[in-house]
Parts: structure tokens; C-alpha cells; sequence
């Protein structure tokens, strides 16, 4: 895969610190070197200490990546929101885990994603995921698809660049929810449970936002929008105000509306693209299971 940039500093610069700028890391930089890739500056092949001048036309071929042997590829249909050659979104169902696990190996969607480039005969076949979902929860996520994709993603999270909202149908309570409220408390780990994660005045700062957006007397409908990323932050942090979510068993919530998984759902994702930095932005309705019930509001 090739990249090209233009130097337009006035200043001279060598090509290593200039890459790094355009955010190619010493590890991609190495398997440039040593894995088949190339550098250069105005068609004529560099080294990384080459010195710039303006107007100097850097071009970077970066080799192909080879597959992971370790992940299976599962020849189950994906639902594609958006794909183009540095980029996947995609719509997961709920009940299919982001990636597998060691006594787990297949049965998730990093597996069919797999199993889609393969059969697409992509060029670059290892999966990179940018962002997860809990097993139960559906809706949009991320995968990058190449390294080079996936490091400046990366960063763009880092910078808190990405905007993910969710809709979440909860109960309880629900006559307590403000029609915009922020729910901050630390969470940390429940040492009675492998999984659970509890509010506890030891653990990491967490905040969400909510908006409420309709509600009956047994359960409401609301938006939300994570200012951090906690492990089971919003089921959490919504158990304690108690308005856990509907189907979540592990943190107390309603199974009587005939949900049985946590009703949670990635409604909407915004976020830069790497290579143009044009804002992508992305929406799907509520999943059926879900829509069947706030249609009921």
C-alpha cells in the first residue's frame, strides 16, 4: 500500500521525524525496512536520513500484512455500514463477541471479518478492531484495515477525537431520570464476581451522559454518550441510580418485557478519517428486539 505527502516546511527536516509527523511509528518504520517496503523522495528511493527540502514529494509503499494463522475465519454474513480501502464499519448483532477468547476461538465477529477480507482476497487480512462491543450489546463497530489505519485511528481516540452514543432501554426507577443528567462515579472491579464491575469509591473516575428520551411507568428509553471507556460502564453506572437495563442479569435488570440480553445498542459513531480527516459520521436504528419494546413507550 502506497502513501504520499508533500514536505512544505521552509525548514529542512530528515525523513524519519517528518513520517513520524504523519503518524508512522518506529514499528512500522522497521517492517518498511526490513519487511519488503520502500521510501521515497521524488521517485528516487531514500533512507530515513535523508534531509527534506519544501516541495519534496514523499512517498512510502508499506508491505502487505500477513494473516494471523491463529484467527478463524467463520463464513458468516456481515452486515457492512461503510467500508472503503483503510476503513470497515459494520452493524454486530447482539449475542457474537468482538474478538475471541482463549477457550473461545471462533463465533465472533473479528472471526467473520476474517472470513470476509479472505474471501474478498485482500491484499492486508490481519483484523485490526478499533472499537468493541460487549457480546450482548449491538450496534456500530470499528475496524481498521490496515496497521497503518489502525495506529492513526488510535490516535484519534487518544486525542478523543471519536464520538460513540448508545440508546439503552432501562427500568426501575425510572421517574427519577432528569431529562439530561450526568452520572459520575468510579467504578472498579467486584471481587465476588470474575465479571462484575461495581461502583466503589476505590475505583477508576467514570461519566456518563444521559438524555432521557421517552418513558411509561415500567421502563424508559435514553441516549447516552460515555465521557470515559469503563468495562460495563453504562450497565454499571445505571444499576446504581436503579434504572439497570433491561435483560441485564448481572446487574439486576427487568427480564419480564421479553428481552434477554442487556438492552444496549451503538446507535451512532463520529470520528475523523485517518488519511483525509474528513468527519465520518454513522447511524442505525435501534436493533429489533429493542425497537419492538420503545415502540411501546
Amino acid at each position: 500500500m502506497e502513501f504520499k505527502w508533500t514536505y512544505e516546511e521552509q525548514t529542512s527536516s530528515i525523513v524519519r521525524t517528518f513520517l513520524k509527523r504523519q503518524g508512522i511509528s518506529k514499528k512500522l518504520l522497521a517492517k518498511i525496512k526490513f519487511q519488503g517496503g520502500k521510501i521515497f523522495v521524488n521517485e528516487t528511493e531514500q533512507n530515513v536520513l535523508f534531509s527534506l527540502k519544501t516541495h519534496d514529494i514523499v512517498t512510502v509503499v508499506i508491505p502487505d500484512e500477513e494473516p494471523h494463522e491463529t484467527l478463524l475465519a467463520d463464513e458468516v454474513p456481515i452486515e457492512i455500514v461503510f467500508e472503503d480501502e483503510h476503513v470497515l464499519v459494520v452493524n454486530k448483532p447482539a449475542g457474537i463477541a468482538s474478538i475471541p477468547a482463549q477457550y473461545h476461538p471462533r463465533g465472533t465477529m473479528a472471526n467473520r471479518v476474517k472470513a470476509y477480507y479472505v474471501k474478498q482476497n485482500y491484499a492486508n487480512q490481519v483484523v485490526h478492531v478499533v472499537t468493541r462491543l460487549d457480546r450482548d450489546t449491538s450496534g456500530l463497530m470499528l475496524f481498521a484495515k490496515h496497521g497503518f489505519a489502525h495506529a492513526k485511528l488510535d490516535q484519534g481516540l487518544q486525542k478523543k477525537q471519536f464520538v460513540k452514543k448508545y440508546q439503552a432501554l432501562v427500568s426501575g426507577e425510572v421517574d427519577s431520570l432528569q431529562n439530561h443528567g450526568n452520572i459520575s462515579m468510579p467504578i472498579g472491579r467486584d471481587l465476588s464476581s470474575l465479571l462484575k464491575r461495581q461502583v466503589i469509591e476505590t475505583g477508576q473516575k467514570a461519566e456518563t451522559e444521559y438524555w432521557l428520551k421517552k418513558r411509561n411507568q415500567t421502563c424508559a428509553l435514553v441516549d447516552i454518550q460515555l465521557h470515559t471507556g469503563r468495562t460495563h460502564q453504562i450497565r454499571v453506572h445505571f444499576s446504581a441510580i436503579g434504572c439497570p437495563l433491561l435483560g441485564d442479569e448481572l446487574y439486576d435488570g427487568s427480564l419480564d418485557l421479553g428481552i434477554e440480553r442487556q438492552a444496549l445498542h451503538c446507535y451512532s459513531l463520529t470520528f475523523p478519517h485517518p488519511f483525509n480527516n474528513e468527519p465520518l459520521y454513522f447511524q442505525l436504528p435501534l436493533a429489533e428486539d429493542m425497537a419492538t419494546i420503545a415502540a411501546t413507550i
